[in-house]
């Protein structure tokens, strides 16, 4: 499917800093008309074949530019059941990322320059959002101690505690993403998400936008919906038993019960930078714009800073050996 102006018959895309659907090319707002059909092999506008990862549920023609979204892969039991739109726009995710990078010294030149940051594309990953009920019983050993003195002598009283606790609590939409593509621990690093966003599915939310069918089914993942729900409910526990000096468990038992899960797809972009013929990853949270990355360091700018203060120290030096002289 594409979205089409009716206005000039160019692209229609969703621009995040208007939260509308928007025509580059005359500026029309909401002027979209769609157009079904077409296949993952061959671009619906200008009919020139297209060469596309298995996975991919949206892209953008070479040729043409346009932004594609191929039905057969949003359809079915590959259509998402809600999706988080893009809140910052290509500019704005530029914006983050200079924020967070510009003041290294080290970072290579044209590690922001226009032409390296063609590469950066908006993705829409695939994610599952899994939804428990969480049951902990705990009984365990508490203590406080109480240390005072009389005259010459310290007495220290040591009580000792019976804790329980009974806790109930709903964790909802806990993600993990499904895509093979992305990497486990950047996806848990993009966190958190305001799922307050979330939309039912359109995939008028899509174009502008490259996207990815889940790679994985939602039994596959459930384990680490799990182990993220286990952590966050061992931690509402710990909050629970402040106050004491020391804490013995007797008895722990966890009980998660699954509610749901939800395919959703999520928004990143990715900048992939090239130096000294490796591939820099870079992500930047498409709605509360976290940076993760790591950049590489220029070794030209690290040997010139090294002269520049060796000549610095060597001029403060001779300097200090002239006044000497002189005195």
């Amino acid at each position: 499917m594409l979205f089409k102006c009716k206005n000039c018959g160019g692209n229609v895309v969703f621009e995040p800093s208007r939260q509308k659907m928007y025509c580059p090319h005359c500026e029309g707002e909401d002027s979209e008309n769609l157009v079904t059909g077409g296949s993952a092999a061959q671009c619906l506008n200008c009919g020139a074949p297209l060469e596309l990862p298995e996975d991919a549920s949206a892209a953008r023609c070479s040729h043409c530019g346009s932004y594609l979204i191929f039905d057969e892969r949003v359809e079915g039991a590959l259509r998402p059941n809600l999706v988080l739109p893009f809140r910052l726009n290509k500019e704005q995710a530029v914006a983050k990322l200079n924020q967070e990078f510009s003041n290294r010294v080290f970072t290579p030149s044209d590690f922001m320059s226009t032409k390296s940051l063609e590469q950066m594309e908006g993705d829409y990953v695939p994610f599952w959002l899994y939804d428990f009920q969480a049951q902990y019983d705990f009984v365990g050993e508490g203590t406080r101690v109480r240390t005072w003195r009389s005259g010459n002598t310290e007495y220290v009283e040591t009580s000792y505690y019976e804790v329980v606790r009974r806790m109930d609590a709903d964790f909802d939409k806990v993600p993990v993403d499904a895509s093979y593509q992305m990497d486990d621990s950047v996806m848990d690093l993009m966190e958190p998400y305001d799922y307050q966003a979330l939309e039912n599915f359109d995939p008028k939310f899509m174009s502008g936008f490259y996207a990815q069918i889940y790679n994985q089914p939602p039994q596959e993942l459930e384990s680490r919906a799990r182990d993220k729900a286990g952590h966050a409910s061992e931690e509402l526990l710990q909050q629970s038993l402040s106050g004491y000096g020391t804490m013995r468990p007797l008895r722990k038992n966890l009980n998660l019960q699954p509610k749901g899960a939800f395919y959703a797809l999520l928004p990143v972009w990715r900048y992939r930078y090239r130096y000294r013929n490796q591939d820099y990853l870079f992500y930047v949270n498409g709605q509360t714009g976290k940076v993760i990355g790591v950049s590489p360091v220029s070794r030209p700018k690290v040997l010139f800073y090294s002269a520049s203060v060796f000549a610095l120290v060597t001029a403060v030096c001779g300097l200090a050996l002239r006044f000497l002289w002189m005195l």
